[in-house]
């Protein structure tokens, strides 16, 4: 492993940890008058998505021009993981108690997968 990498390398130089993961993506509109209590519910509410069969781990971003808009980004192991696991989870339901009431609009989730000079890579079949 190269110094200061985080992530395990094939002979390629590629993130071999990578190769097969999903990314969620996640922009959240942030109620201007909340941000504050925002963050401090997703501090808590991080515990939760880290304990779920399949994440890998998860990055919060906060927007420099609009203080109020959020990037989040979550690394899956694969797709079912967050569509199946844990969106059909009791553990769900409390991550939206804490985090769904500062939202507007509603954020679009969308999920990718890394590609390698540009061909896809099928996070199901590798």
């Amino acid at each position: 492993m190269k110094a200061g990498s985080l992530f395990r390398t094939n002979p390629s130089g590629f993130p071999a940890i990578l190769k097969s993961m999903v990314l969620e993506v996640a922009i959240l509109n942030v109620l201007e008058d909340r941000v504050s209590e925002f963050q401090a519910a997703f501090v808590r509410a991080q515990d939760i998505i880290a304990s779920m069969s399949g994440y890998r781990g998860h990055e919060l971003q906060r927007c420099i021009e609009k203080p109020n808009r959020f990037l989040l980004l979550v690394r899956w192991e694969d797709l079912e993981s967050h569509t199946l696991g844990f969106r059909n989870s009791p553990e769900y339901q409390d991550w939206k108690e804490l985090l769904h009431s500062f939202y507007d609009p509603f954020p679009e989730v969308e999920h990718y997968t890394l590609i390698q000079d540009g061909t896809y890579v099928n996070s199901t079949t590798g």
